[in-house]
């Protein structure tokens, strides 16, 4: 039997996870749902587990990634599916450089689950080709180049002009271009609006 741990801190979706996984009894076996990924560092440090299924944002704000990052460390043998709702454009990257085996959107995934942790199991490594694509006003979030969304995600942690250039190595007035460019693209006036719906719609997450 494989040990299966769930991290995810909505009841609904550990509820669906248990139905899905009991159609599989006689192969996987749950043997905790956690609401926190800290208490999943803990848990498997003291518990024997094959695969974990970990949300990317658990209880308390919990950076389930990083947590993940923190069990392949201590035990490189447990395979780990990050699962999320989330569109945030940099969470499949730092996934990847977790050592997670595989990532699943839970409305977006191409794969069933059980087929998803079935290859899982069998040595491969599935991740998306891309985000779920969101609106932001006028724009779909793929208009937007990588330069651009990098001055986004400052500009939604509240940076000035100033402090984005000098972080990302470019002159103020390349981001001011920048911004210019998806106010345009997004049809808004306020680069505030712009980063506030970027934040609502989860394609950036300030902090994450």
């Amino acid at each position: 039997m494989i040990k299966v741990l769930i991290v995810d801190d909505s009841v609904i979706v550990q509820s669906l996870f248990e139905t899905v996984i009991a159609t599989a009894e006689k192969k996987y076996k749950i043997v905790e749902q956690l609401s926190s990924a800290k208490a999943a560092v803990l848990y498997t440090q003291k518990n024997p587990v094959d695969l974990i299924l970990m949300d990317v944002y658990t209880e308390n704000r919990e950076n389930g990634i990083a947590a993940a990052g923190e069990i392949k460390k201590q035990h490189p043998n447990i395979k780990i599916i990050i699962v999320t709702s989330l569109p945030e454009m940099t969470f499949i990257e730092k996934a990847r450089e977790a050592g997670c085996e595989s990532f699943w959107y839970k409305e977006h995934g191409e794969l069933g689950l059980l087929e998803l942790m079935d290859r899982t199991m069998e040595g491969e490594s599935i991740y998306p080709d891309a985000t779920p694509t969101v609106e932001i006003g006028c724009a779909k979030s793929i208009e937007f180049t990588k330069t651009e969304v990098e001055v986004l995600r400052l500009l939604c942690e509240g940076r000035l002009n100033r402090d984005i250039a000098e972080e990302l190595g470019i002159s103020e007035n390349t981001v001011k271009f920048h911004i210019k460019n998806m106010l345009t693209k997004a049809g808004y006036n306020s680069k505030y609006q712009l980063a506030i719906d970027a934040v609502e719609q989860k394609l950036i997450v300030p902090g994450f």
